[in-house]
């Protein structure tokens, strides 16, 4: 409780002192004066009103919980200051080619990587928040966005995936700080509130297709010289840059002037035969007048026909990356037996989204794995430091080679789990699943592993004053 008071009351100071050396919270900003010319660009004054009504909102309610969270919160602020230098840099500057849009994107790099290492090593306190937070900051890469050969989403489609992402842990602060501590339902809230609705507005009005250069600006690009690198110096690679086959291809189609455009070159490749040729032709025998049966109703063969055409799903694009050099993304992978993450390390996190009828082998240990809205979906790995999650999935399977102190599940129906000799003391948490099974080694080393069902029924009985609750056994001849 002191300790909380004391962090206030220095907050306090802090922005007594603001005030009396002229800095006004809101006018200048949290990220200070900058370019007195940039402040003056509708995107980048529009980017500082951002950064004053989310982050500044999201730094009061941290403010009250004080301790990780605030340090958390610090980094994210930072995060967003970076991003602001950055694209003062982009009004200033020509495209930048890959190599240097990766040096270019390095302090935005270092910042998430900082955020990223506050959730490493043992579980800390209010760990939701943090990888909340660290999660959350993946969505300011859309301004590594080069066209739609860069293997990314579209800016306004990357921020709301990558807050798809963080709002598992999000909720899970909502759920356990419900009717206990408002401070920590508001600095959710606000979260939730800096991206959707307030990046992806920003995004969506001023570079919906894309960082907006400056065709006729300087053409090299230097890092911000006004952000402070804070980062650790061992910290993971900078991000790897996107695909560069077609964006550095010296080949591109080029339609010839001789060429006809418009609707007279639809019509000359309709009449050349080249669309028509593969349409089947209508006999006699398929015209309504001369069918036996007109009566319209539509027979069982018609029918089991129709019914067996595979429907069609609107699903996101298929993803396989490392993003930002600290997270593997693994999303709509349908039908592949043969995924493999094998350059992976303790500080790295793996996120499974939308994958079906898949099998996934991480070799090596990670810091956290999450699969979520997967059906029929296998996972093999080795070690994972803090936890293992499975979310909204259907019919999984996951086995553990090596050791893992945490696997919960939640909303899940259908999980198989296997876990070694060395995993055999791995806390399971399941919540609102069902059909869980998992099995362990025998006492013998060449023995057969042995199927344990997790219950999934309670009997809840009040007695002397409160409710003692006892899974439900269910006995047989």
């Amino acid at each position: 409780m002191e300790e909380k008071l004391i962090q206030r009351l220095e907050s306090a100071v802090q922005r007594l002192e603001s005030l009396s050396s002229g800095f006004r919270y809101g006018s200048t900003g949290i990220c200070g004066d900058g370019d007195d010319n940039a402040q003056l660009d509708p995107s980048i004054s529009a980017y500082q009103d951002l950064i004053d009504q989310f982050v500044g909102r999201i730094l009061s309610a941290a403010e009250n919980i004080g301790g990780n969270v605030l340090e958390a919160t610090k980094v994210l602020e930072e995060a967003f200051c970076v991003q602001k230098e950055l694209l003062i840099e982009v009004k200033q500057c020509q495209k930048q080619d890959l190599e240097a849009l990766a040096g270019f994107l390095k302090p935005l790099n270092e910042v998430i990587m900082k955020a990223n290492a506050l959730t490493e090593g043992k579980r800390p306190d209010n760990f939701n928040h943090l990888k909340a937070a660290a999660d959350s900051l993946t969505a300011l890469a859309w301004i590594a966005y080069s066209g739609k050969d860069c293997g990314m989403s579209l800016p306004i489609a990357h921020v709301e995936e990558s807050w798809n992402m963080a709002e598992f842990y999000s909720n899970k602060i909502l759920v356990e700080f419900k009717s206990k501590d408002p401070n920590h339902l508001e600095w959710a809230k606000a979260l939730k509130d800096l991206y959707l609705p307030g990046l992806r507005d920003y995004v969506k009005s001023f570079h919906p297709l894309g960082p907006a250069w400056n065709s006729t600006g300087k053409a090299t690009v230097s890092a911000p010289a006004s952000v402070p690198s804070k980062a650790q110096s061992k910290g993971g690679p900078p991000p790897p840059p996107p695909p560069a086959a077609s964006l550095l291809s010296a080949e591109p189609s080029k339609a010839s002037s001789s060429q006809p455009k418009g609707m007279s070159a639809v019509f000359q490749e309709i009449s050349s035969g080249s669309v028509t040729s593969g349409l089947r032709k209508v006999t006699d025998d398929m015209k309504s007048k001369n069918r036996a049966d007109r009566s319209g109703v539509v027979n069982s063969n018609e029918k089991e026909s129709r019914t067996s055409s595979p429907s069609v799903t609107k699903v996101g694009p298929a993803k396989f990356e490392l993003q930002m050099g600290r997270k593997w993304v693994v999303e709509n992978q349908v039908g592949r037996k043969d995924l493999v993450i094998d350059e992976c390390d303790s500080k790295q996190s793996v996120y499974v989204y939308g994958c079906k009828d898949s099998v996934l082998q991480i070799k090596g240990k990670v810091n956290n794995i999450t699969l979520d809205k997967c059906s029929k979906m296998g996972t093999v790995f080795t070690d994972v430091v803090a936890a293992f999650e499975i979310v909204n999935c259907t019919g999984v399977e996951v086995q553990c080679q090596g050791s893992a102190p945490t696997v919960s599940v939640d909303n899940t129906s259908g999980c198989q789990l296997y876990l070694s000799k060395d995993s055999l003391e791995t806390s399971i948490t399941t919540a609102k699943s069902s059909e869980i099974n998992v099995l362990v080694p025998g006492d013998s080393p060449d023995g057969d592993l042995v199927e344990h069902a997790l219950p999934q029924q309670f009997v809840n009985v009040y007695k002397d004053g409160q409710f003692t609750t006892t899974p439900v056994s269910h006995s047989g001849a």
